[in-house]
């Protein structure tokens, strides 16, 4: 412990005869380590932030959905929207389907909303079925939601989402109060809770529930719906079912073969998977950054090292002129190597943890730390630093002490 106490005080004074390249040298150990640990924290951070996207979804659901849908990026955008999708349709597939055990048809358009001088412009409006939380995992915070008593009798209630709640009536109770929602009053029977913005980038919060029945009557006058949710009895149905419910459906629209669906759909599953990818690059992408600045970072040590002992052939031919062993040589630049690639990582660490603590404030992600990043980070910078110093000391242990006093 002496020589390596010793020979880490030598180091010190070396390195700080060499300030600015020591600092360089430096850098490609620091960029290396902060662009491994940010990309681990942020992919970990993005991967519970999906999964808790997925959670809000339901479970194992497809979204059938009139019109063609198609993905662009991990969304999904309608490109053109038919009117034949009927509650029918749902029931059809349920009662058609093997793989099936529960479905929702739902309609939605936005409309103004007002109580008393406030006034929201645009809120989506959802018709939905009883069945429809219990799919989609919603829950109510206060108050209930609708029954099938409600249907039946095509009832003027409605069921608030958290934001619409709070921008109508701030810290007051909605329950039981009377909304106009366009031209139709509805009496406030529940508030859902907080759910934030899905994967779809829709906010689950500013929308409003009513009973579908009601929905299609009295709001838009119409006997077709939007969508279908349908859930499946297990993910491993997932293709089964989807499979049956495109051949019902083709089957009912009566579409020929070779002719285009009027309708889509939608895994949600897909969606998940695609968001998963592009982590999966974002991750890759974010070691070979790491790679090439610990690898620049290593060119940069070796370099500053093989400076180093050239200028330290006079004090290493005095020391071995008075005893100093090869191997006593070959630690002092070794160890000098790896302080400097660890002083580098050190910084890269600290600095990358408080650069994603940042970020996941100002972009409202769930906090992760990598544990896994860190490891890999700290044992990758003292590597490089060992792996760099290697050719310098053993260049200074060829160094000779009377070649040095003839110098």
């Amino acid at each position: 412990m002496k020589r390596v106490y010793l020979n880490l005080r030598i180091a010190l004074r070396s390195l700080a005869s060499f300030k600015v390249r020591t600092a360089l040298a430096m850098l490609g150990a620091f960029l290396g380590t902060f662009s491994l640990i940010v990309v681990s924290n942020l992919s970990d951070s993005l991967t519970k932030k999906t999964e808790a996207e997925a959670a809000k979804l339901g479970r194992n659901l497809l979204i059938v959905r009139s019109g063609l849908v198609a993905r662009v990026g991990p969304q999904a955008r309608l490109f053109s929207e038919a009117t034949n999708l009927t509650i029918e349709d749902a029931d059809v597939i349920a009662a058609g389907s093997t793989h099936v055990s529960d479905v929702a048809p739902t309609g939605n358009k936005a409309f103004p909303v007002r109580y008393g001088n406030v006034i929201l412009q645009s809120v989506l409006i959802l018709g939905v079925t009883p069945n429809y939380t219990s799919l989609r995992n919603f829950q109510v915070k206060d108050g209930s939601f609708f029954f099938d008593r409600d249907m039946e009798n095509v009832s003027r209630v409605a069921v608030l989402g958290s934001k619409v709640a709070e921008k109508l009536f701030g810290n007051e109770s909605p329950l039981g109060r009377h909304i106009l929602i366009w031209r139709v009053p509805c009496q406030v029977i529940g508030v859902m809770e907080e759910k934030g913005v899905d994967i779809s980038g829709a906010d689950l919060d500013n929308q409003i529930f009513v009973p579908l029945s009601t929905f299609l009557r009295r709001f838009v006058n119409k006997d077709f719906v939007n969508s279908v949710t349908v859930q499946v009895v297990d993910g491993d149905s997932l293709p089964a079912a989807k499979a049956e419910i495109e051949d019902i459906l083709r089957k009912r629209h009566k579409i020929g073969r070779g002719k285009k669906d009027d309708f889509t759909v939608i895994d949600l599953k897909d969606v998940i998977a695609l968001q998963a990818q592009a982590m999966d690059m974002i991750r890759v992408l974010g070691r070979i950054a790491a790679t090439i600045s610990f690898f620049i970072g290593g060119l940069g040590i070796l370099s500053i090292m093989i400076l180093i002992v050239n200028e330290r052939r006079l004090e290493i031919g005095i020391r071995r002129a008075v005893g100093s062993r090869k191997r006593d040589i070959v630690l002092q630049f070794l160890i000098e190597s790896s302080f400097i690639s660890w002083s580098g990582g050190t910084v890269g660490l600290v600095v990358s943890l408080l650069a994603t603590m940042l970020i996941f404030t100002l972009a409202d992600l769930p906090f992760a730390v990598s544990l896994g990043g860190l490891a890999v980070a700290f044992f990758a910078s003292v590597a490089v630093g060992a792996a760099a110093g290697i050719y310098p000391s053993q260049k200074a242990t060829k160094i000779q002490p009377v070649d040095v006093l003839r110098s």
